[in-house]
């Protein structure tokens, strides 16, 4: 069936509304999210509630089928795009799959699934990633306006009504976590995994991941524990895991731990990043930045200001002045 020019244009202004508003809604929930657990996290610093350590996850992924429904989890408690919870759960079997490809997180996933093959047997490997919480976390020491926290509970919190999107704090993370959503093209603001902070600050709460995880690959709890888990975990399973938990000491320390079957590297995980805090190693070159914004960047911004005024006032007056001309020179001929 053809359709007419005008009832084309008129069938894509309606598709494209919808995902106008479609994007606009979910910009606002994240909005309202980041702005939800920053006041949650006020009010508890206010009344000194906090747990006695901070907690954590270990992903075992040895025990990971590739199910995918952490994400559907996450995205469905953080009210991000979603899809029925089977669609996800069939992408191990699909040919023509998410998998194909290595993803990382963006605006509207927290979190993903990727797949790797091990080195040893040549079974597929599947690794959940998201921001790792790190404990000394660069993207807090790379704001100069102080919209990152690090909270008590383990949860790296983001304000977004102090934001003033100058990417930083993607920048200084090492392991490339923070998205930025920019559904609002004045108002841009970081979407990332907060270990679902509104969920472990009540009594048994857990991430959402954790909670529908069917083969136990994830485990939340006191960071201290989880890492005597894990390295209990390796003494007594001879030859299945790599010596090593990662993340008890990876730039400091992150709330995020993995125990794995191959090396690190292999599955996607970065080796070459030490164990110094991101902030020991940047404090000088960040120091130098945020003189910069505070001293030096005004300046430029006026004076390009000015430079710009200056020439279009230029502009302007030669543009009158030739037209004047243009104006005697047409009575001149009357």
């Amino acid at each position: 069936m053809q359709i007419s020019r005008r009832e084309f244009f008129k069938r894509t202004a309606v598709v494209a509304g919808a995902a106008l508003i479609g994007s606009s809604t979910n910009a606002n929930a994240q909005n309202a999210a980041n702005s939800k657990n920053w006041k949650l996290w006020e009010e508890r610093s206010k009344a000194a509630s906090a747990p006695g350590e901070r907690y954590g996850v270990l992903v075992d992924t040895t025990r990971c089928i590739g199910c995918r429904r952490c994400e559907w989890a996450c995205n469905e408690w953080n009210k991000n795009p979603n899809r029925p919870i089977k669609e996800f759960e069939a992408s191990v079997n699909q040919k023509k799959s998410v998998f194909n490809e290595v993803r990382r997180m963006h605006a509207e996933n927290f979190t993903v699934v990727n797949r790797y093959f091990s080195s040893k047997d040549g079974k597929p490997i599947y690794v959940k990633r998201q921001c790792m919480q790190c404990e000394e976390p660069g993207c807090l020491s790379a704001c100069f306006v102080d919209a990152f926290r690090k909270t008590a509970e383990g949860s790296v919190l983001y304000n977004p009504h102090v934001c003033i999107g100058c990417r930083y704090c993607m920048l200084a993370c090492p392991f490339d976590v923070p998205g930025y959503e920019y559904k609002e093209p004045l108002n841009p603001q970081v979407t990332k995994c907060t270990m679902c902070y509104d969920r472990i600050t009540k009594e048994g709460g857990v991430p959402a991941c954790v909670e529908i995880c069917p083969a136990e690959a994830l485990r939340f709890g006191a960071r201290s524990e989880l890492i005597n888990l894990a390295h209990e975990r390796i003494r007594n399973n001879p030859g299945k895991y790599v010596d090593y938990v990662y993340g008890e000491q990876e730039v400091g320390g992150t709330s995020w731990l993995y125990l794995s079957s191959v090396p690190f590297d292999e599955i996607g995980l970065r080796t070459d990043i030490g164990k110094t805090p991101i902030p020991e190693t940047s404090k000088g070159f960040l120091h130098m930045v945020k003189m910069f914004e505070i001293v030096g960047a005004w300046p430029l911004v006026f004076g390009a200001y000015y430079a710009i005024s200056k020439a279009r006032k230029k502009n302007t007056s030669g543009h009158e002045t030739s037209s004047e001309k243009k104006g005697e020179s047409h009575g001149a001929k009357h």
